[in-house]
């Protein structure tokens, strides 16, 4: 697999931005970094991700948030990017229903100028991160790319509607080839505090109870993390060229007249929350205490990846059981917080 390198990675502290930055410099390309650090959680882990990607060479990173255009195009302008892979982002669906405005400025403005700045220093492929959220009220499973999506359920998913959109208006518009990622519940080493497998670890732990919503029967494509980072990176010498095919009249959502696509990138198992747990328990040796919640506001009840696309373009599919990707995690969090077991 070949490609230009340096691969511009935003939201290179955060969770997925750590993982795939790390694994590009293991396969020996250049990585440039951004992320503007922000308090969003705990920013030691943010700077503990980095510590690990300087210590590596070829990468170089710079803190700089999406909304300062002038840095931003600075840096295009200096580096001319072949490979651009924006994964900043404000993060979380509950996060959305307390804190609307966070999403305005990172999701939608930051994206803009990340597109601006493509459009005036063209890569050749634009990759970002969408959301199995962007499904909302779609009940047909597995969730397809080549489904309406018009219907989301909360502020977070509506962003990354957005993002799709602009990104199609820029390959409309600018001949940008773009790629858009719908990420199925990403997990592994490293993880946000904010998503349940960290709260749900600290919390067992600690013998503090644990909020299981939808009374556990929720499910989720739980994706770990590595099987994500493979995917975007197959994808990066796949950019997108126009469908022949696409027709107006049928008009297919996840491809274009224009270098456009959607991909799906999930494990393709849906799994019950309370089965999600029992694994953890096993993996803690200690069970947790329960406290049964109703739905809350903004959730789906199950998410469930058509992954059938992305195996068609690179031959690869998520494979990572939940049982393996749960023990790494569990043995990530003993060494990291240095709890003997």
């Amino acid at each position: 697999m070949t490609f230009h390198t340096p691969v511009l990675v935003s939201g290179a502290a955060g969770f997925i931005g750590f993982h795939l930055s790390k694994k590009l410099l293991e396969i020996g390309c250049e990585v440039v970094g951004l992320d503007n650090m922000n308090d969003y959680y705990d920013v030691r882990l943010k700077q503990d991700r980095l510590k690990v990607l300087q210590s590596a060479s070829g990468f170089r990173f710079f803190q700089i948030d999406l909304t300062d255009k002038t840095s931003l195009d600075e840096l295009f302008k200096k580096s001319a990017f072949k490979t651009v892979i924006n994964l900043a982002a404000q993060a979380g669906v509950r996060y959305s229903l307390t804190n609307p405005y966070a999403y305005l400025d990172s999701n939608l403005t930051g994206f803009l100028h990340v597109l601006e700045a493509c459009r005036h220093f063209p890569p050749d492929h634009l990759i970002y991160a969408s959301s199995s959220s962007v499904y909302g009220a779609n009940k047909k499973m597995p969730f397809s790319v080549h489904d309406n999506v018009d219907h989301p359920l909360a502020l977070y998913a509506a962003s990354k509607k957005a993002n799709e959109l602009m990104a199609h208006a820029y390959s409309n518009l600018y001949h940008l080839p773009t790629t858009g990622l719908r990420f199925f519940t990403v997990y592994g080493p490293y993880g946000r505090p904010d998503m349940a497998l960290f709260l749900f670890t600290k919390a067992i732990l600690e013998g503090r109870p644990i909020d299981v919503y939808n009374f556990g029967k929720m499910k989720r494509d739980f994706t770990y993390v590595d099987d994500i980072v493979e995917g975007i990176i197959k994808l990066i010498p796949h950019p997108p060229a126009e469908n022949g095919n696409w027709n107006s009249q049928q008009p297919d959502p996840a491809t274009s007249f224009a270098p456009y696509q959607i991909f799906n990138i999930g494990n393709n198992k849906p799994i019950e929350l309370l089965h999600f747990i029992e694994v953890l328990e096993e993996k803690l040796g200690k069970k947790a205490i329960k406290n049964f919640l109703p739905l809350q506001e903004g959730d789906v009840p199950e998410t469930y990846a058509d992954i059938s696309e992305l195996e068609k373009k690179t031959g690869f599919a998520p494979s990572t059981s939940i049982e393996v990707g749960v023990e790494k995690f569990v043995n990530w969090y003993f060494a990291y917080y240095k709890i003997k077991k």
